[in-house]
């Protein structure tokens, strides 16, 4: 092997190496819904520890992402509600919406109790878990992860591949169709911002880390 092809494999493999690099997040790489510091309902504790005491207003990602992987543990509150929306935009110029990963006390919140794709590691509103997702009750830890390659995603809980689904499908289309979403013209169009959502109850999360593809 010549030195000139040495090099360029070298010079490759870093390229590659960079761009598979893993982010650990922080409140810090998140802005409100108007692109100011987050609110004081949202802090920062020992270890890294983002907590959402309720009422902070959803986080918005400073990075956009296509392609990626993103792993975090969690826990909600007795009954609580939220989630991490992905591929967010401002529809319409107006609200920001994404695919959401739903995180649900399933056993205790009205929405959770309704089942299907309102319940833990569903698409929300468009395609339900598996039932045997393994999901830990509210008040303990769950660990999470999304990946999105090239349109297609999949929700991760506790080492079970819990929902998955092809969004250049005709299949996807249907979904999108019988959803709340239906009319939201421009909905996950395939690359966007992340969300730390809020929907008013007490929530935690560690180790969120992100891997851009």
């Amino acid at each position: 092997m010549n030195k000139t092809l040495s090099l360029l494999l070298i010079l490759a493999a870093g390229t590659l190496s960079y761009a598979a690099e893993t982010t650990t997040l922080s409140l810090k790489d998140f802005t409100d819904t108007n692109g100011e510091p987050p609110s004081a309902g949202w802090t920062e504790e020992a270890g890294g520890t983002i907590h959402l005491k309720g009422k902070g207003g959803s986080l918005i990602s400073k990075i956009e992402c296509q392609n990626f992987e993103l792993e975090w543990e969690w826990k909600i509150s007795d009954k609580g509600n939220n989630g991490i929306k992905y591929w967010v935009t401002k529809v319409a110029n107006k609200e920001w919406l994404g695919i959401e990963y739903q995180m649900i006390d399933d056993n205790g919140h009205p929405d959770g109790l309704r089942g299907g794709s309102h319940t833990t590691a569903s698409i929300y509103d468009i395609k339900a878990p598996i039932a045997e997702k393994g999901a830990k009750p509210a008040g303990e830890w769950n660990k999470s992860k999304i990946i999105v390659n090239t349109g297609k995603i999949q929700h991760w809980l506790n080492g079970v591949l819990a929902c998955e689904a092809d969004t250049q499908t005709e299949e996807w289309k249907e979904r999108i169709a019988a959803s709340k979403f239906k009319s939201k013209e421009g909905f996950a169009p395939g690359k966007g911002r992340l969300m730390l959502t809020d929907h008013n109850d007490e929530t935690w999360f560690r180790n969120l880390s992100l891997k851009v593809k």
